[in-house]
């Protein structure tokens, strides 16, 4: 049920993605004349409100647990999905599209993983690999409907048809069903019943392994901590600023705007795949060489997208593209919970997160302010495979911390 809960609140969370914007940007740009800087700030602002709240979020994730935090991460990205379809000058678009993106941020991203962090223990990276799924599924759907309607009628419904498909199917499950923690309910992580007061230390009683378990202050203190916030710190641009204008960029290379939104499908469809093949990552080899694969292939999409010219290549970059994304966001969350715990795992992660948004700020408007001064696109794709393959190189040196210190 909770997995449930969990995989709709993904699926909904695509409504703001920078992949979903993406297939706005040629009619509005068409409609109000803006530049591709404007329209990436509304990304990078709405990113710099989400690590604004994150850390205070946290700790409340840790009280109340995941219900609260997104059924308040879904009812505020529809409702600004659904008033776009009336925008009539770049502040209104600004007002909301970066509350929306500011929830896509920082509140989603803290109520999935750690609606998943309190459930899972035992099977936390095969359930992540499912949220994943999910997750993609709604980066696929979303730029199709998107489109869709767009082809059928134009860019304001096209708002309306995204912002109902995120209030439908994110609020009612999580609404309705989600429970803070199994212990509320008499159980353990993993649905596991608990275990009864007078078996407790019985000869025949099979206790799993004790869990880290860092208070804040403690992750803040280790290396593993900032060696994780580095890796996050340089992958992230890649991944929301090629998100963000690979369609365009397909355009300017002379596609079809249908195969560009295809691209845009295969790179979607691939990180399901990747997210999913990544929850079967063999433990005995680590989260850091997951890691950095995650860097090498996000890097080298960049590179190949230098060779764009026919829609094979086009899906072939897109494709690699979405097997670093698709890693990265398996891998990551579950990186930051097995070094660190679920007991304050809001509260770290909300620290963390405010990298991972800022970082995700950076790379959109990196993209559209080069885009603008060169006039193409080849001086970010250059940054870009620089900034992966430094990644790569992070996750290395990432090692966990060397012992699990109680509070």
């Amino acid at each position: 049920m909770i997995l449930g809960c969990v995989c709709a609140a993904g699926f909904s969370r695509q409504g703001p993605a920078v992949a979903t914007l993406s297939i706005f940007i040629e009619p509005m740009t068409a409609t109000f004349g803006w530049s591709r800087t404007e329209i990436s700030g509304a990304v990078s602002l709405g990113g710099i409100l989400g690590a604004l709240v994150s850390p205070l979020l946290g700790p409340f994730l840790d009280r109340n647990g995941a219900r609260a935090v997104l059924c308040f991460a879904v009812l505020f990205t529809a409702i600004p999905l659904l008033l776009l379809s009336f925008t009539e000058s770049l502040l209104v678009f600004y007002l909301l599209y970066c509350v929306a993106r500011m929830n896509f941020a920082g509140p989603y991203d803290l109520g999935i993983y750690g609606s998943i962090v309190n459930w899972f223990v035992r099977k936390r990276t095969f359930v992540t690999s499912i949220s994943t799924v999910a997750l993609m599924a709604g980066l696929v759907v979303m730029p199709m409907i998107a489109h869709a309607v767009m082809e059928a009628s134009d860019w304001r419904i096209a708002w309306l048809a995204v912002g109902s498909t995120v209030l439908i199917i994110g609020f009612l499950p999580t609404w309705i069903l989600h429970v803070r923690k199994p212990e509320d309910i008499g159980q353990q992580p993993d649905g596991e019943p608990a275990i009864p007061a007078a078996a407790r230390g019985a000869p025949d009683t099979v206790v799993a392994a004790p869990e880290p378990d860092y208070s804040r202050r403690q992750a803040l203190a280790t290396p593993a901590f900032w060696l994780l916030s580095l890796f996050t710190l340089l992958v992230y641009p890649v991944q929301s600023g090629i998100s963000l204008h690979q369609a365009p960029f397909l355009i300017e290379r002379g596609l079809d705007p249908a195969v560009a939104a295809r691209a845009v499908s295969t790179f979607a469809l691939l990180s399901g795949v990747a997210g999913f093949a990544f929850g079967f990552w063999p433990r005995r080899i680590g989260l850091r060489s997951a890691l950095a694969l995650v860097g090498f292939a996000l890097g080298a999409s960049c590179a190949l997208m230098f060779t764009v010219h026919d829609a094979p290549t086009a899906y072939a970059a897109a494709g690699l593209f979405g097997i670093g994304v698709g890693g990265l966001i398996t891998t990551l969350p579950i990186a930051w919970a097995d070094y660190f715990g679920r007991r304050s795992f809001g509260a770290i992660r909300g620290v963390a997160l405010s990298v991972q948004v800022a970082a995700q700020a950076a790379g959109p408007l990196l993209s559209g302010v080069l885009r603008d001064v060169t006039g193409n696109y080849d001086a970010s794709l250059v940054s870009f495979a620089a900034l992966g393959a430094s990644g790569m190189l992070a996750a290395l040196v990432a090692a966990p911390p060397r012992a699990a210190r109680p509070r």
